[in-house]
């Protein structure tokens, strides 16, 4: 159950927060502008490639590595080959998890770890063997971890991970909001400089005044009726989020909504993009989740009952391709069988900025409903 009374408590929220989720959403701009200066002082800037790579490659584990590959993906498009590496092993213990250069790999492709630990034997391993192919290595883990070791010893080029102190007495989240962007951000110069994407000094430094502003929104000490973040977590309290998505940068905004709710709130979702969603997900909405669904006894008294789980809607919008949208298909199949839906829609700006606010209005939301269900 979701205590939607302590949403409108910024003390109790602040004393339910015991992983600092709250404090690392609102940092998420000041950690871009670190991990800037990092890649700036790893000497990204000045690097003069000889060309892009043929095919790049990225290696990490859990949720922090994929997250980070699939918005590098969605960015750098159909310019270059983009592959996760991924691992195969008997747990998700940083001793258990095994990386492979798939056979392709040689001296004209760039492999790129990414890690919040940089711990996983594994992994060094797999430095050392892109090394001897020839392959092209950068990384961005915490200093003096052996993953900066590994890669100081095959000469590649390593940006030590902008952490907060707190963040040092505990495993992070691989969800945690700040975790992305501080991998992200290096891996987003280091590609501008290869010309696979545009993310100069000027454009990431937009992308950090856009999630100052989302933090200003989205802020604990912001009523729920004016805040996107905690209006969207009430929505949610009491519903499976059936996340649909469209245009270039919602799919992936979508999907990393979805991991952080199963990681930091410990709610299951489903996510699609449009217009296939509507084909997927009408049966669900037809059937027993529902929010129109009771096949029983409509006068029965239901005070001692459970409430029943209900789909809901959430649209996540960016600018769709060429102006046509499904959003008005989606609207009106989810409000044919009474299901609410919630909009979400990014002001104007570049490809990085939108991205960029509607992962942090997303992820206050997860962290919200975090700590309003725990309470």
């Amino acid at each position: 159950m979701l205590d939607e009374s302590l949403l409108d408590d910024p003390e109790a929220l602040a004393r339910a927060d015991r992983r600092e989720l709250l404090r690392g959403a609102a940092e998420a701009g000041a950690r871009v502008r670190t991990a800037v200066r990092h890649a700036t002082e790893a000497g990204i800037p000045e690097l003069k490639p000889d060309g892009r790579p043929r095919a790049v490659m990225i290696a990490g584990p859990g949720l922090a590595a994929t997250g980070v590959a699939e918005l590098l993906g969605t960015i750098v498009g159909a310019s270059c080959p983009l592959t996760r590496l991924t691992p195969t092993g008997v747990a998700p213990a940083a001793g258990a998890l095994r990386w492979e250069l798939p056979g392709w790999a040689g001296p004209m492709d760039l492999l790129l770890v990414a890690t919040p630990d940089g711990i996983e034997p594994s992994l060094e391993l797999l430095i050392e063997q892109a090394y001897r192919r020839g392959c092209t290595v950068a990384a961005v883990a915490p200093a003096h971890s052996p993953i900066a070791e590994a890669v100081d010893r095959a000469h590649g080029l390593f940006v030590p991970m902008a952490t907060a102190p707190y963040e040092q007495d505990e495993p992070l989240a691989a969800s945690a909001p700040g975790v992305l962007w501080a991998l992200l951000t290096p891996l987003l110069s280091l590609l501008d400089r290869t010309g696979l994407v545009s993310a100069p000094p000027e454009v990431l430094q937009k992308v950090a005044d856009r999630l100052d502003h989302v933090a200003e929104r989205c802020g604990p000490a912001i009523a729920t009726y004016s805040n996107p973040a905690k209006t969207l977590a009430a929505d949610l309290a009491e519903a499976l989020p059936v996340i649909w998505t469209e245009g270039t940068s919602a799919g992936p905004a979508g999907r990393r909504f979805t991991a952080a709710l199963a990681e930091l709130a410990g709610r299951p979702a489903l996510t699609a993009e449009l217009p296939e969603a509507l084909a997927a997900h009408s049966v669900l909405l037809a059937g027993a989740l529902a929010a129109g669904a009771d096949p029983d006894d409509f006068f029965r008294d239901r005070v001692e009952e459970a409430q029943a789980l209900h789909a809901r809607v959430v649209l996540l919008r960016d600018r769709p391709i060429g102006g046509i949208s499904a959003a008005p298909a989606a609207r009106e199949l989810a409000l044919s069988h009474d299901t609410a839906v919630s909009e979400l829609e990014p002001e104007e700006g570049g490809e990085l900025e939108t991205l960029a606010e509607l992962i942090a209005i997303t992820d206050f939301a997860a962290v919200y409903l975090a700590l309003a269900s725990a309470a």
